[in-house]
């Protein structure tokens, strides 16, 4: 078992490439053909994170915060980053971080707390722009099925409930090959005209790569002719945040109440209660002040996130409650969704939920 066999399965779960641009995810520290003893997860990768891995004999630490968020220019041992650092590669310990990339992932962070508040009808509260393509070719009418089934097995063509979706129109075209060129069908130098399929599927931009592959290993053309385009449409498998529904609905007090016990909160800090029943709940794990309105927008009762500063409570406008519970206990059960991924991925493997809390806020 290799890091990168690891790192495949969580990658498949919540590909890198929606993660924000301001993160820093994958592999931090490490290489990933290093074969891997054990894998200690946890939501933050500290000195007594990495005491642990070194005592539960991990050499590869999952972690949901990257250690290293921005650029280091040294590496001396003077803060806590560095220390880390310093201590991991001393030990031989690889760190692995996907931050972002998992609060995007519709079975994400979001989701677990969903999971955890029994929310059901969930959809994504901000979905991510950009994140579906469209692939054009042309092929030979004798080639268009197979070519049609590699890129649907490689993923494209899937759109919601639906797969092996695609666009097709029989037509023509031309193509003269010069002195290098070695034509599969037609002669060099000659102005050939072969009757061809218009092909056409969407993919998530994740997929490209391995579309691309699928494409030209299985077309028949010296040169394939495609171009790729990335489109507006919204899709709402990707994204910041969830809203979803209570089985029944609670009052305002009741509802606070239990989500302070089911989310661990020490306290929660919340805007002025309203007097209405609780039924839509949209949350954020993390810093989520950002999306006070995309909550409003989207009628939910009350949302749930933390760091919210003084004057952002003001945003409610008494259109909804906004509830602070506090960043580590929104984000908590994170590490416990990755153990439960990894461990039904490798069952027989060492796979191991650290012990340790990371949270730096103690309340008297």
């Amino acid at each position: 078992m290799t890091i990168k066999d690891i790192t495949n399965c969580i990658e498949e779960f919540a590909p890198l490439n929606y993660a924000e641009g301001f993160d820093n995810v994958g592999l931090l520290i490490g290489n990933y053909t290093t074969k891997v003893s054990g894998v200690l997860v946890t939501l933050d990768t500290l000195e007594n994170v990495v005491d642990e891995a070194i005592e539960q004999n991990c050499n590869l630490i999952v972690s949901f915060h990257p250690i290293i968020f921005s650029g280091l220019k040294k590496i001396n041992g003077n803060n806590y980053v560095e220390r880390v650092v310093l201590k991991a590669i001393k030990n031989d310990i690889a760190i692995y971080a996907m931050h972002t990339a998992l609060d995007n992932s519709f079975n994400g962070v979001n989701a677990k707390i969903c999971d955890v508040l029994g929310l059901k009808n969930r959809k994504i509260l901000i979905p991510q722009k950009n994140t579906i393509k469209k692939l054009t070719t042309y092929a030979p009418l004798e080639n268009a099925d197979e070519v049609r089934t590699a890129l649907f097995k490689a993923g494209a063509g899937n759109i919601g409930n639906y797969d092996n979706c695609s666009y097709n129109t029989d037509g023509y075209g031309t193509y003269k090959g010069n002195e290098n060129s070695n034509p599969v069908i037609g002669e060099k130098g000659k102005l050939h005209t072969e009757n061809e399929t218009f092909i056409s599927v969407i993919f998530e931009k994740h997929l490209e790569k391995s579309i691309l592959k699928a494409l030209f290993e299985i077309h028949p053309y010296e040169e394939v002719a495609y171009d790729i385009v990335s489109l507006e449409n919204i899709n709402q498998e990707i994204g910041m945040g969830m809203i979803g529904e209570l089985t029944e609905e609670q009052s305002e007090t009741n509802f606070l109440n239990f989500l302070k016990k089911t989310m661990q909160a020490k306290g929660i800090r919340h805007s002025a209660l309203l007097n209405k029943p609780i039924k839509k709940v949209a949350v954020l794990g993390g810093s989520g002040s950002f999306a006070i309105n995309n909550a409003i927008n989207a009628n939910a009762d009350i949302y749930i996130t933390a760091d919210i500063k003084y004057h952002e409570f003001y945003k409610a406008e008494n259109k909804l409650i906004i509830a602070d519970i506090g960043h580590y206990e929104s984000e908590q059960f994170t590490k416990n969704l990755l153990v439960e991924l990894l461990t039904k991925k490798f069952p027989n493997f060492a796979i191991i939920l650290s012990k340790k809390n990371t949270n730096p806020i103690y309340y008297l």
